[in-house]
């Protein structure tokens, strides 16, 4: 039963008619803060009061670093087969079926060619809301593929990671895409076409352990955790307390893993800032 009722002008409105405001208009960043989603979308989806970069996917990214969101998708049809016959609580071509479907993405990381700034720049962008952002065998491969475009073109090559690690789901195999990435990236780096590595939130696991590492540049966005193992596994393997803030971008600026952490706003400028230095063009404001 309502505890309250209004009867005005022959209409009666009851609690158990009254409609909740529809989802998706507003977001809450873990600090409380409330804001507009469509005020976030235009604040490069960071809540402005305190500076919290909500998580983001291909789509997202690709619009803020090319120009006018105009690229060429490379390799957008390749997608995981399922060798080692792998089930768990699901078999893998299931999971596989369902993260398509949620998703709309093929894996877990799309690769694109075009202008930002007007350079030129090839980009391979994980998605975390495919499995995690897990790295298979179609992460290793387009991540591979995209590399050797750039050296062939030789234009700069940029991953920017967002995973929890290895895809278990093909075991060794996953494991493999840890020493293919980082040949292709040692080839880039051989011919001195520049790698640039942007570590969001989370980058963990053998994401970590490989490409993401591994960059001439390696940036972050600000509060993003980054490391190998997680820091209740860390602790309880170690016995020992974290430091404050263990495992956060900031922490690894200071400890000189990284070169500079970046809000979203100014990545497309200093990412193109670090392309003309290295590649000895006039810089531009």
């Amino acid at each position: 039963m309502a505890w309250f009722k209004r009867k005005e002008k022959g209409i009666t409105t009851t609690t158990e008619e009254k409609k909740d405001t529809p989802r998706g208009l507003w977001y809450k960043s873990p600090t409380g803060k409330i804001i507009d989603t469509e005020e976030l979308e235009s604040n490069f989806y960071v809540s402005p009061e305190d500076g919290y970069h909500v998580r983001i996917g291909s789509a997202e990214y690709f619009e803020i670093l090319f120009d006018d969101n105009k690229f060429k998708e490379l390799d957008p049809d390749l997608t995981s087969k399922d060798p080692l016959k792998f089930e768990d609580t699901k078999k893998y071509p299931d999971r596989l079926k369902a993260a398509q479907e949620k998703t709309q993405l093929k894996d877990a990381i799309r690769t694109a060619v075009g202008k930002s700034k007007g350079n030129d720049l090839v980009i391979a962008c994980m998605d975390f809301t495919f499995i995690g952002g897990s790295m298979g065998s179609v992460v290793g491969e387009k991540i591979a593929r995209a590399a050797e475009y750039a050296l062939k073109k030789k234009i700069p090559f940029m991953i920017i990671s967002k995973s929890g690690g290895a895809r278990m789901m093909e075991a060794a195999l996953s494991l493999m895409q840890l020493a293919k990435t980082s040949v292709r990236l040692a080839q880039l780096a051989e011919a001195k076409v520049p790698y640039i590595s942007l570590c969001t939130d989370p980058t963990t696991g053998g994401t970590t352990a490989s490409f993401a590492m591994l960059g001439d540049i390696n940036i972050s966005e600000p509060g993003a955790l980054i490391g190998f193992a997680g820091p209740r596994i860390v602790r309880d393997t170690t016995g020992k307390e974290l430091p404050e803030g263990f495992q956060t971008s900031e922490f690894l600026l200071e400890h000189g893993f990284l070169d500079f952490i970046s809000h979203r706003k100014h990545l497309k400028d200093k990412i193109n800032l670090y392309i003309d230095l290295i590649k000895n063009q006039p810089l531009r404001a």
